[in-house]
Formats: structure tokens, sequence, C-alpha cells
């Protein structure tokens, strides 16, 4: 894969099956670089192995869901200037027929389980901002108050200003006569008739309102919120109650609080049965409600939540060792959800009695399912083959496929990564990847070798199909990547193990992980090696060049690189810093890569977005003038109006210049010709 190939690179949404499961709609993105921008359709799927087909032709249709008996199908869609929109349409076909008109946009939604309303999520601008006062530019409008610690988000800039809020609105008869605008007469203008309903808008709390769900009965409506006394202290989340079996003329529904702070959560994604139980997906932030650090997330479930008020969910899973997250859907055998272990992401059925489920394995990574009638379940997978496609789970150990989107992708050539333990120097087993270039192409090697870390820490590499992975291979370089102590799917102990203790065994990890594959593998060549990372990747990139001076070059990106000056400047700076690296200022100093820059000798490339927000530009910054300042070779690239994703969704553009001054950086410091 080169870097011109970015287009190829599909990505699939969720799947939306039909309640008769004969086929589900999803959703197929793709960067364009003559639009510079993320483009993409539905595509309706045969569950019987028929050839998928393209289903609409918008500029970038998402998230599709079918209504609750079929007839039709809700989606959003963008324009090339515009955000996204509620639409519905026929699910036999048809044009689609606007359901909103908001401002900014619509987030989510959600069918209501008679299928004649719809709710959704959207940002309420306050008035005089964001456009509500025409010719009033952002320069123009009143100055800020802001009185708490969090007021700005990473790729959404201010958002107290702006909270996201839930609307109920009614369906539009996708059948009915268009709206046809009148046109002047002698008397003036004829006012416009409206073309989508007014919504009603059912929360108030000046606060973002999150996941949500419908309750079977459709008379209440779940939905996160932190609405309590000290929400802006902690990370707790509130899971209210709307009543909408009796809806007041005007004015906001009755809620109850179903799961309150009292219950230490953070809570990711909530579901309705039935029986009226209340199913979460959530991470226990500890009595404080700010222990968030490589914790967990674990299902809950509180029976007669829509009878009860504030009492303390049951946790179904234990979180030590499992890692959950959404989608969360419920079945009657239980709650499906996706499981993270050993960098792989798996299907996993959870019963009401806590047992669970693996419904695959092996080297997949699922991002997304659907429950079908018969027990199986529809996925959006990848693997180290696709970067996103659509497949039936029904009892084999990997998804039996059903498209192959990334078709054209393998077509450019790509590589698949081995998979590797090594034992670290306190006897740790490190796993990861090492992939080595084409050998048709490139040779037996050995070849350069770049040790790449990733973000987080609380994350991980997968056996996914890597775009970075792809594009270094394929010029000429051997990748080696691992998941070293810090990072998530192994298990809290692994995550938790760098709790203030930041560059200690992760840097060991990464260093023994990179020892053992040039020490295991002729091809790689350890008299040429190269470090890179983002983000936190781009902090132990940072710190290892600073006590290892064996590479041949480094590229910092987005890093988190000063944490003293980090608190008080990120969109999280608040708190992050202050649970990862600890509050004492002997303590920041001796995990500070801004406080070793001097030692580092290595030539480095710092690359920073300029609206990054989660790891402000500054960090760059000051991090690049303490290298110049010291002599090191170092040049700083800024991307101007990207944020802390330019990697992975920023402009299509400025992530095919990101790949070429990563290549142009790598040709000049550790060239793949000797």
């Amino acid at each position: 894969m080169r870097p011109t190939d970015l287009p190829l690179v599909r990505t699939v949404s969720a799947p939306a099956v039909h309640p008769d499961g004969s086929r589900a709609v999803v959703a197929v993105t793709r960067p364009d670089l003559d639009a510079d921008a993320y483009v993409g359709q539905l595509w309706t799927v045969p569950l019987d192995g028929g050839e998928p087909r393209r289903l609409t032709r918008g500029f970038r249709d998402t998230a599709p869901r079918f209504s609750p008996d079929g007839s039709l199908l809700a989606f959003l869609r963008a324009t090339p200037d515009g955000p996204p929109q509620l639409f519905v349409v026929d699910a036999r076909g048809g044009e689609p027929v606007p359901v909103t008109d908001r401002r900014l946009g619509v987030t989510d939604f959600r069918w209501s389980p008679d299928g004649a309303r719809l709710a959704f999520a959207s940002r309420e601008p306050e008035q005089g901002r964001y456009g509500t006062v025409e010719g009033l530019g952002a320069g123009a409008e009143p100055p800020r108050r802001v009185t708490t610690w969090r007021y700005r988000q990473n790729g959404l800039g201010y958002h107290r200003d702006r909270p996201q809020h839930l609307f109920l609105v009614d369906v539009p008869d996708v059948h009915g006569e268009p709206v046809v605008q009148p046109a002047p007469s002698v008397e003036g203008p004829a006012e416009p008739r409206p073309v989508v309903a007014e919504p009603r808008r059912l929360t108030v709390a000046p606060v973002d309102h999150g996941a949500f769900a419908f309750a079977p009965d459709g008379r209440t409506l779940a939905v996160v919120a932190a609405v309590h006394d000290g929400a802006d202290e902690d990370l707790r989340s509130d899971v209210l109650l709307l009543d909408l079996a009796d809806l007041p003329a005007d004015g906001e529904p009755k809620a109850t609080t179903a799961v309150g702070p009292g219950a230490n959560l953070a809570v990711h994604a909530v579901e309705l049965d039935e029986d009226g139980a209340l199913w979460l997906l959530a991470q226990d932030l500890g009595p404080d409600g700010r222990d968030f650090v490589a914790r967990n997330t674990a299902l809950y479930l509180l029976e007669g939540a829509v009878r009860a008020d504030g009492a303390a969910p049951r946790r179904v899973t234990e979180p030590e060792d499992l890692d959950l997250a959404g989608p969360l859907v419920l079945t009657p055998a239980g709650a499906l959800a996706v499981a993270a272990v050993r960098g792989t992401q798996q299907l996993v059925r959870v019963a009401r009695s806590g047992d669970v489920t693996a419904l695959t394995s092996g080297p997949v990574v699922v991002t997304g399912a659907a429950a079908l009638p018969d027990g199986c379940a529809v996925v959006a997978y990848g693997d180290p083959g696709t970067y996103g496609d659509l497949g039936v789970v029904d009892g084999g150990s990997e998804p039996r496929r059903l498209t192959d989107f990334s078709a054209p992708l393998r077509a450019t050539g790509v590589v698949t990564p081995a998979e590797v333990t090594v034992t670290g120097r306190d006897g740790y087993p490190v796993h990861g990847w090492v992939a080595v270039p084409d050998p048709a192409r490139h040779g037996d090697g050995p070849h350069p070798t770049i040790l790449m870390i990733h973000g987080g820490p609380f994350a991980a590499y997968t056996p996914g199909l890597f775009d970075e992975t792809q594009v270094l291979a394929d010029a000429g370089y051997a990748v080696v990547y691992c998941n070293p102590r810090g990072s998530a799917s192994y298990g809290q102990a692994h995550g938790r193990a760098i709790r203030q203790a930041m560059g200690t065994v992760d840097l060991h990890d990464v260093l023994d992980f990179l020892d053992g594959a040039l020490a295991s593998d002729a091809r790689l060549d350890g008299e040429r090696v190269g470090i890179m990372g983002g983000s936190y990747g781009g902090y132990l990139t940072a710190w290892t060049v600073a006590h290892d001076h064996r590479f041949a070059g480094a590229i910092v990106e987005r890093g988190f690189l000063d944490p003293e000056t980090f608190f008080g400047t990120a969109d999280i700076g608040s708190f992050f810093g202050l649970e990862y690296v600890g509050a004492s200022p002997e303590a920041v100093a001796a995990q500070s890569p801004q406080a070793v820059a001097d030692r580092v000798r290595t030539p480095t490339l710092v690359v920073h977005s300029e609206d990054d927000l989660r790891c402000p530009l500054s960090q760059a910054e000051r991090y690049y003038a303490t290298l110049r300042r010291h002599g090191v070779e170092a040049e700083l690239v800024i991307f101007p109006g990207e944020d802390h994703e330019l990697s992975r969704s920023g402009r299509p553009r400025h992530r095919l210049q990101r790949f070429e001054t990563v290549l142009d950086w790598w040709e000049r410091h550790l060239p793949v010709a000797r």
C-alpha cells in the first residue's frame, strides 16, 4: 500500500439487519483525495451470500437503522458543506425524505418501538453563537465566561455553549405528497412551507447527553448524562429515565435517576429489556470517581430500573480480565458485546447469570454487531486481510465473510504481520507483531527497522489491516510493534502497571520486544533502526530517545510531552496527568519527556496538529524548541485545521501529506538502500 492508495481504505459501519433476517445494510466510507473529504453510501447485503449492491447515492450516508417493522430505513446524510441530518427512506428503495434540518446536525438516533417516532441527539447552540445570528462571525461573538474544568473537546472545540440534547420527532410519510414551496404573488412573497417537522426537545440540563435507548414499550427513554452535583469534579455518569408516557404540552418530561453518582460508574452504553431491566456497559471509577486508568469496562444490570430511583446496579462480568465495549445488543439469550482480548476484538454473549460465551476467535477485530432472528449475528469486522467487511457469526471461529470491500486495497500488495511474543528482561511476556517487506520487491533483507508505539496508553495494536504498517512495509521498512504494559486487552493489572510510573516497564517492554525481534529474525537490520509513535506513543518515543541513543531517527507525533503544562491546556488536562503521572513536582518531572529533552541526541521530526486540544500544540512547540536549543537536528511540521485525529480521520489530503512527510524523513535518516 502506497500513500496514494488511501482512497482504497474502506471502513464499514455497524450493520442494520432487516427484521426478517434476509439482509443487512451497512455504510461504507472512504477518504476521497479529490473531494478532500470522506464519502460513502449505504450498501444492502443479502445474508444468503448474494452480491452486495449500493443502496443510496448521497455524499456521505452513514448509521443505517431499520424501523421495527422493517418497512423504513433511517440514516444520517451529510453534504459537502453541511452536517449530518436524519433521513428516512422506504426500505425497498426510493427517494430519501429529510427528517431534520438542525444547524449543528444530528449525531445519533433511535426508532421508537412502534416505529412512529425517532429520538435523536443534536447540539443546541446558544443564541448569538455558531451562526444563529446572520452576519455575526465567530470573532464578533460575546466573550465566554468559564466556570468549569472541562469546557473544550478535541475535534469539537467549545461545547458548554452548545450542549448535546435529545429530541423527539414524528416519522414523515415517505409516500406522501412532496412539499412544494409557494411562488410569490402580487401580494408579495409567500411564507415558506416547512420541509421537516418541528422536533420536541426532551432534555434541559445544560450538559452533554450521551448514549440513549427506548424501553421496549416505548414509554421510557434512558439517557446517559452527568447531572449530579460536582459532576465537573469527577468522571461519573448518571442514567436518567425520561417518562414519555405522559408528555406535558410544553416543558420537559418527568425524569428519574436510575443510576446516580453513588455507583461510581462511567457509563458508555445503555439498553432496556422487556422486563424493565437496565443493562449498562460501564467502568468503576472508585470512591473518588476519577480513577479511570486502565479500568476495564464491565456489564452491569439493574433489575426493575423503570421503577427504581438511584439504585445500585449489579455487576455481571468481572472486569479484572474482561474488557467489554459496545455495541450493546440485547437478545433472548443475553447481551452481545465486544471483548478486547490480546489485541483482538471478539464478539461475546453474556447471560444474565454472568456466563460469557465467545462467539468469535482468532485474529479478528469486531467493530459492530446486530442480532439475527435465529440467534446468530452479523458483524462488521477487520482482520489481516481487510480494513472492514461484513460477516455472519454462526458457530465458526471466524465470521463467514459476506463482502470484500478491501479487495482493491489487497491488490496493491499488502503484507501479513507475524505474531510474536518476547520474554522481557524481568520475565514478562511482551506480545506484538513484526511486518517485513515483500521479498519479491525488496529482497530478503536485512531491512531497516522501525519500532512503532501506539497511543493511549490504554489502547492496543490489533492484528487487523493497518495503513501505517502497510505504507512503511511497502517502502521497504520492517515494522516492529507491540502492546507493552499500560496497553489495553491484557487485563487491568497489565494496564495499570504504569500508573504514576510512566516510562518505566513500558520503556523496557518496547525495547525488549525490539531486541527480541532483531535477535530472532535475520531479515531485520539491528544496525539501522528508527522509532516513532503518536500521542502516548509520542510520549514514549520522546522518552526513549532521551535514554537510548541507538536510533538513526525519531518521529514524535501529537505527543503528551510536558505533563506540567498539560494541566490547564488540554481538554483532559484536569484529570489525565494527575492520574497517570501524579501531582507532585518531583513525580511529574521524573516522568516528563520535556524534563529530559536536553539528553536527546537522535534527529527528531515533531509532527503536530494546529487545533489539537487533546495534546495541545504547545506540547510540541516547547519540546521542539528545547531540542533545537541543545543542538539536536529537529524539524517541526504543523498541520493547519487538524486535531488529535489527523492520522486516523484528518482531511484526506493532509493524511496523504503526513505519509509523504514521514517517508521523506525516513528516506533522509534511515534510507532503505545502504
